[in-house]
């Protein structure tokens, strides 16, 4: 497969993500895409006339034969939509982008990832609790995701590093630069144990209106995002609106009445946007997370007499996974209907087989 087609659909002007990823679907891969004709294309749905006429392929083939130059130039990596590589929670959100660029050492597949967002202007409130934060992650073996801003982002990312924790931070701009330039030290270290991942190609400046779009890669990637310190307006209520129409866990520490910096946290825990989280230990119970020295041996568990055969097949599935399957794996997996599905787990939960976990998961009790 050419990565010159899969880096120039990205360039496609007015091809959005959803639309990019119906033509995979159908077409089969980004070169196939690109040798299709018009006839056959306005055919997929979703597509029709008007939009693919006004398709400039060529055009984005020249932009990406320079970006390919530049990406092998600097070390960077692509990591398409298709690629086992791609972060496997950010691809079940339909607007996830069709390509990234990365630089550094980086799994975005590990078993936890938490995003951690908050104000630009940070108080040495929100910064204690950064630091208190990351330091009871640690023992969790987790990536921890922020978007190398200034204050709570910056902050976060500064202690993953002291602590040797993995870190990666989403950009708003392409990898030829860095904004905030003062963050460059700080981004030159998470080289090391992470990095700086964007969906932008090199020479997107640092726009205001693509720090919104920035921000649903932060929310996508992770288990949950926690807000640290927030005003009222701002990214890190954004990223919050995201993540919790992703269906993600939002958690946020509350904040001193009156205090600007707390307002938009105390705003999200008011209004049910937020769970109020006090310690890691808020966190870790929600999403069902046991320390590495906790993990119990695998017991061999004879299935009841009782359970159906639909109850059983979904019973021996939740069983091979270690960690919570969500429904729609679940549906698939079992080869079910969703309604079929939802009613035997209902069963199940209520005999006390299985638990019901966070975003729609479920783990074998």
């Amino acid at each position: 497969m050419s990565l010159q087609h899969q880096i120039a659909l990205s360039f496609v002007k007015n091809l959005g993500p959803v639309s990019a990823k119906s033509l995979i679907a159908y077409l089969g891969n980004a070169e196939e895409v690109f040798k299709t004709s018009p006839a056959k294309m306005i055919k997929i749905p979703g597509i029709g006339d008007k939009r693919a006429s006004a398709w400039d392929f060529n055009d984005a083939l020249k932009k990406a034969e320079k970006e390919l130059i530049f990406i092998e130039k600097n070390d960077i990596e692509t990591i398409f939509y298709t690629d086992s590589r791609y972060p496997k929670r950010l691809k079940n959100c339909a607007d996830s982008p069709i390509l990234l660029y990365a630089k550094g050492k980086m799994d975005l597949n590990p078993q936890y990832i938490i995003s951690i967002v908050g104000t630009r202007n940070a108080t040495d409130y929100g910064k204690q609790l950064c630091r208190q934060l990351i330091e009871e992650l640690q023992q969790y073996n987790i990536l921890i995701v922020s978007g190398l801003a200034l204050g709570i982002d910056v902050a976060a990312h500064k202690e993953c590093i002291r602590l040797n924790m993995p870190t990666v931070g989403v950009l708003g701009h392409g990898l030829d630069r860095l904004y905030p330039s003062q963050n460059r030290g700080t981004a030159d270290k998470m080289l090391q144990n992470g990095g700086l991942l964007t969906e932008y190609p090199s020479g997107t400046n640092p726009d205001r209106e693509n720090f919104p779009q920035r921000n649903r890669i932060v929310a996508g990637i992770a288990d949950a995002t926690i807000v640290v310190e927030a005003g009222i307006k701002g990214g890190a209520l954004i990223t919050a609106e995201i993540a919790n129409s992703y269906n993600r866990d939002v958690f946020a520490f509350p904040g001193r009445l009156g205090d600007d910096y707390s307002e938009g946290c105390n705003f999200l825990i008011r209004n049910h946007k937020a769970s109020l989280l006090t310690c890691v230990a808020d966190l870790a119970f929600s999403l069902g997370w046991e320390k590495p020295d906790q993990a119990k041996p695998v017991e061999q568990f004879v299935l009841p007499l009782d359970l159906s055969a639909d109850e059983q097949l979904i019973f021996n599935i939740l069983q091979q996974h270690k960690t919570p399957l969500a429904i729609d794996d679940l549906t698939i997996k079992a080869n079910m209907p969703m309604s079929l599905l939802a009613m035997n787990l209902l069963n199940m939960e209520m005999q006390g087989y299985i638990r019901s976990m966070p975003g729609k998961t479920y783990k074998v009790n």
